[in-house]
């Protein structure tokens, strides 16, 4: 089985909120409905209850350290044909027991776990014997995230998580032979991937895990073990680095597969992943409608701004021309290589306080958000990112990961700082933390289904964080100003056009020089985010598609309930009420949102 298999891990963020979970009130004639409801309910948390979560973390234990669960920490699962089929009997076997219960019988709350149940069985089933990326993809094997995780998690005394990495770390050989075994079809693109980021994992099995050891209170016994699988370990991930780097080498001659996922692949794994309701074609076709008017918007304001930065210079006749030039004098004020992290720290307390202050969103300011360089092993992806805490461990610490700009080269450097300039490096703040990935994630972890909040939806989840910024602007964060405007909608166009890419990439055959285009001359972003964009389309396919997915399902739900009841909509209500139902897919928020609107 590979890691983190069943959950997969979210590049999200944490900041402390209270989680107020929403209780209709029941009326009068639901009282036999609700005992009905009741009874079959009890069946369903009596098969689905701690019984199954504890089978399911027995045979994931990666994805059991994940979410917080640390009582099969010891056990690393070597992912070969046997545990491949382990997992296909675990799917049969609860999936069997799962269709034996009439969800019709179910009330709204549990018949959704039902779906989110069976969607997920569904999903890792087709993953495993369909899509097969376990062949072709050598960066999914990595041991490093669950190591560091129990090593930098306090959740027990350092000598008992210094002896469950010791039993971890006995597996590890046979781990990496696994994996070279199962590699059969790879993609150039995905093995350079491995290569980054399996060099990065030695620096989790590096000094100072030794020191770590060293200052333990392990017994001589224990330490000469410890550095003998250590040496064991550290070899094996080189000796896979050093078998993937002769790989690379011959998928160079043109061996290799294309990173591209194709028309039916990607349909069906869209359906599983982002949970819509709807097909990819279909919000491939809205993202372009939306590109179009969110250009026609972005010319208004570009109008308005430019007498302001150009006096006496007459526009471009051509408004993408004219709104490019508009961004690009914006971009220029920026903060320092330097002082990049410590503006991001900077940020935090302030979104917090505006959010409470514009009552959207009730915080704790208790739990704490701890900003912090990317690890080595996580980085080659994404800018910034959030390691939030899983549902069995809500206290750990949540991090906000930070790319290392400092290190950079002088001129890939100062693209970034361009592109996350004075207006745009909050709105990142804003949908990585607060209220985005941090807030949301903090409410999905204090929800009454931990079906809902262990099986993440990562369209909910990343819609959120889209939406929180429009709904931050909206309260007036940023002044109102057509600059702050201007560079959102940038932002948003973002979250479209990542959508746009990824279909027209691994459904349309999309070329590098027109996914530049699309990139540089329609979305405005600079040609190092660009190059950055066509990295992570390679390397990922759909996600992409969650943002814009996300958010627009998030948006028309809360705009239909204006609609409907514009006397009695208050905002806060809303997004608490919206964050109540941990991390379903918005389709399910809508249905329970609207069954207990009825009632």
């Amino acid at each position: 089985m590979l890691p983190s298999s069943w959950i997969r891990p979210l590049l999200v963020v944490v900041a402390a909120l209270t989680g107020l979970a929403w209780c209709p009130v029941q009326a009068a004639g639901q009282s036999a409905v609700s005992d009905s409801h009741g009874r079959a309910d009890a069946a369903f948390q009596r098969q689905f209850g701690d019984g199954f979560f504890a089978e399911l973390w027995q045979a994931n234990p990666d994805s059991a350290i994940s979410v917080g669960y640390y009582k099969v920490a010891e056990r690393l699962i070597v992912p070969n044909d046997l545990s491949r089929k382990q997992e296909l009997a675990f799917i049969a076997r609860w999936q069997s027991r799962l269709h034996a219960i009439d969800r019709q019988a179910l009330s709204d709350a549990r018949r959704a776990d039902w779906e989110v149940l069976d969607n997920q069985f569904e999903s890792r089933r087709w993953e495993i014997t369909e899509a097969r990326e376990w062949q072709w993809n050598p960066a999914l094997y990595n041991v490093a995230d669950p190591f560091a995780k129990l090593l930098n998690t306090e959740y027990a005394p350092l000598e008992q998580r210094l002896r469950t990495v010791l039993k971890r770390l006995d597996k590890v050989p046979a781990y990496y032979a696994a994996a070279r075994s199962n590699i059969k079809d790879a993609t150039r693109e995905h093995t350079q991937l491995a290569i980054e980021q399996n060099q990065g994992a030695l620096e989790v099995f590096g000094d100072a895990l030794r020191q770590q050891v060293a200052g333990s209170k392990l017994s001589p016994a224990e330490r000469a073990a410890f550095a003998k699988r250590l040496d064991a370990a550290r070899a094996a991930i080189n000796d896979y680095v050093t078998w993937l780097t002769d790989l690379d080498r011959q998928l160079a001659q043109g061996k290799a597969r294309s990173f591209r996922l194709g028309g039916e692949l990607y349909e069906k794994k869209f359906a599983y992943d982002i949970q819509s309701g709807d097909t990819a074609q279909a919000l491939y076709e809205r993202a372009v409608r939306e590109k179009e008017q969110l250009h026609a918007r972005m010319n208004v304001l570009s109008d308005q701004l430019w007498p302001k930065y150009f006096p006496n210079i007459a526009p471009p006749a051509d408004r993408l021309e004219k709104i490019g030039r508009l961004i690009g004098k914006l971009s220029e004020q920026h903060v320092s290589r330097e002082g990049f992290f410590g503006e991001v720290e900077h940020l935090i307390p302030q979104l917090a306080a505006w959010v409470t202050e514009h009552r959207l969103l009730t915080l704790d300011p208790d739990k704490s958000l701890k900003v912090r360089v990317t690890p080595a092993h996580q980085r080659g992806v994404a800018l910034a990112s959030v390691d939030a805490p899983g549902p069995y461990d809500p206290a750990a610490p949540t991090y906000f990961n930070v790319m290392p700009i400092a290190e950079l080269p002088e001129q890939r450097a100062e693209s970034l700082l361009r592109e996350y300039n004075r207006w745009m490096l909050p709105i990142l703040a804003i949908h990585e933390a607060i209220p985005g990935h941090y807030a949301q994630l903090v409410y999905g972890n204090k929800s009454p289904s931990r079906i809902k909040t262990v099986f993440a939806n990562g369209a909910m989840i990343e819609g959120w964080a889209v939406y929180g910024e429009r709904m931050m602007l909206e309260s007036g964060y940023g002044d109102d100003t057509a600059e702050m405007w201007l560079i959102y909608s940038k932002w948003n166009l973002r979250s479209v056009c990542n959508t746009i890419l990824d279909y027209s990439v691994h459904v349309r055959d999309m070329s590098e020089d027109d996914a530049r285009t699309l990139l540089t001359r329609e979305a405005f972003q600079s040609a190092e985010e660009a190059t950055g964009k066509w990295r992570r389309v390679q390397l990922t396919s759909v996600q992409l598609t969650s943002y814009f997915a996300g958010y627009a399902a998030i948006y028309d739900l809360r705009e239909q309930l204006k609609r409907s009841s514009p006397d009695q909509f208050d905002l806060q209500r809303f997004h608490e009420r919206f964050l109540s139902y941990g991390n379903s897919p918005v389709r399910i928020i809508r249905e329970l949102m609207s069954a207990t609107t009825a009632k």
